[in-house]
């Protein structure tokens, strides 16, 4: 079996079909001289083989690993699970189409005890060795073992708390190192094998990747996206960026317009000290602009300079992860961004007129939207809203109050609309996001997956409530309960939350729809710049 190598600007192109829509991406931008850390992808048409464990596709997988680990080592100077200059890899999905958290990722793959060590001659830091290391266990106990989640999150809890300070991010090495060894011993009875074994990790990490395209959400997602006819997976192995190494580190998300609105400015979202799970899980709230601009001063105009660089060769907004270590920019994804409608209409408005692309090319974009039915909103006499958080996807939207997919599932299906209200936006939620006219969270991101689902659906989603405190069945709104089906109004463009059910009055986009039909009629507006 023939794998795919991405690095530097000798990388061949790649069709989306036979490696993922990730990796064909990421093909381009190393093409394109920028700085992409060197990768090897395993092709789609293994997926089902190893799904239906036929009789070599475990043998044809672990072949390509070692061709492809063999390529990596070359590229990096590194060696895998060595203990004095260690290659660690992530193991990521990606199909034909982007199906955003709706598959498995496997960050810091080779992370032995042994790599710990060299993790440390070759850094100086313990700390980032040791955070690799207890990041590795949760990621692949978690992915691979099916391992609670939420026992590895209790016994980070417990620590932080016994040494006084608010969350995992504040362990000082010697708390961290604890913190591996705790979940080690809470994870390996009977599942010992791979905890010194680089290479089992990494056909395990492999192998699960594969085999979470037959999950539920993941199956859910493609029934509501009409992607059932793709054939599955890829998977992208890729040399480790550290996000997790100090405050000159971080991994974030950023936009090269706002998808919400449709504005034509970058949107970034940084975690400092942080690895790219932190950002994108919705797990963590970024860190406002001004400290990532004593942090990271260059980074924004950096960053800037790349998203107009690829809205350019892609010619269309861009969405992509990117990891800064040391100061240095890597960027580990690209794909054209989720977008609420509102933001679908003045995109492709602003594309035409910018020249990035043809009118006949905008109606083709904005082909499945009913325009017709398209909207701007508005509340009258809100007052002052209960709790603000982060404005993820724009609208307002008005519902009873459900704090489960079930419930919400429940309480649509008798015609009411819903409010799903969720300590954070997990992607599990789906099938809640789908019947909900509104969706928001206590903590997360305007950039973390399950909010870029949302925009795709065009469903309004606030994230990042401080004041919003959510317990088994019930809310606190600020100071106001909310009980499962009690009214709740939210804001998708301010941010804003309120109990109650508020007015909403709606205004239409009649400039940008004259736009569209002027197109339609053949009276086409010239573009006011051209791009090669």
């Amino acid at each position: 079996m023939s794998i795919v190598r991405i690095f530097g600007k000798d990388t061949a192109p790649c069709p989306a079909e036979t490696v993922g829509a990730k990796a064909a991406n990421l093909a381009r931008m190393a093409a394109l001289g920028l700085p992409v850390p060197p990768a090897f992808v395993l092709p789609v048409e293994l997926c089902a083989d190893i799904i239906a464990h036929r009789a070599d596709a475990e043998q044809r997988l672990r072949d390509g690993l070692r061709g492809g680990i063999r390529f990596l080592e070359q590229a990096t100077g590194k060696v895998f699970g060595d203990h004095r200059r260690p290659l660690l890899v992530s193991v990521r999905s990606g199909a034909a189409r982007s199906t955003p958290g709706m598959l498995d990722t496997v960050l810091n793959v080779g992370c032995t005890s042994g790599a710990v060590r060299g993790l440390i001659r070759s850094t100086g830091r313990p700390r980032l060795a040791f955070d690799c290391r207890r990041r590795f266990i949760e990621s692949f106990s978690e992915t691979v073992l099916g391992f609670d989640a939420a026992a590895l999150a209790a016994q980070r809890d417990a620590l932080a708390a016994s040494e006084g300070v608010a969350n995992d991010r504040e362990l000082d090495s010697e708390a961290i190192a604890r913190l591996a060894a705790d979940e080690q011993a809470l994870v390996e009875v009977g599942h010992d094998d791979w905890l010194e074994d680089a290479e089992a990790q990494l056909t395990a990490a492999a192998c699960a990747v594969y085999q979470s395209w037959s999950s539920e959400r993941a199956q859910t997602y493609r029934r509501l996206q009409n992607l059932e006819h793709l054939r599955g997976t890829a998977v992208t192995v890729q040399a480790m960026v550290f996000g997790n190494g100090g405050l000159a580190s971080g991994a974030g998300v950023a936009f090269s317009r706002d998808p919400s609105t449709g504005a034509p400015h970058p949107m970034i979202d940084l975690v400092l000290d942080a690895q790219g799970e932190d950002v994108v899980s919705g797990r963590r709230t970024p860190d406002s602009a001004e400290t990532i601009a004593r942090a990271l001063p260059g980074l924004a105009h950096e960053l800037g300079a790349v998203l107009r660089q690829l809205e350019t060769e892609f010619a269309d907004v861009q969405d992509i992860e990117f990891t800064v270590e040391e100061r240095r920019l890597w960027i580990l994804q690209t794909r054209a961004a989720k977008r609420t409608p509102r933001a679908a209409l003045r995109i492709a408005v602003d594309l035409v007129r910018e020249g990035l692309i043809s009118p006949q090319q905008a109606l083709e974009r904005l082909a499945d939207i009913d325009l017709d039915r398209l909207v701007e909103t508005s509340l009258v006499g809100a007052g002052a809203p209960a709790v603000t958080g982060i404005a993820a996807s724009g609208g307002i939207a008005a519902g009873r109050a459900a704090f489960d997919s079930d419930s919400a599932k429940r309480l649509a299906a008798s015609g009411e609309p819903v409010i799903l209200m969720r300590p954070d936006t997990s992607t599990a939620d789906v099938a809640g996001f789908a019947v909900a006219s509104g969706i928001v969270t206590s903590v997360g991101a305007r950039t973390a997956h399950a909010a870029l689902v949302a925009r795709q659906l065009g469903k309004p989603c606030v994230v990042g409530c401080d004041g919003l405190a959510i317990a088994s069945g019930s809310a606190m709104l600020g100071a106001t309960p909310i009980g499962s089906g009690d009214w709740v109004t939210i804001d998708g463009d301010g941010g804003h939350v309120y109990p109650g059910r508020l007015e909403i009055v709606t205004a239409r986009p009649d400039a940008e729809l004259a736009e569209v039909r002027a197109w339609r009629s053949g009276k086409i507006r010239p573009a006011t710049r051209l791009t090669a």
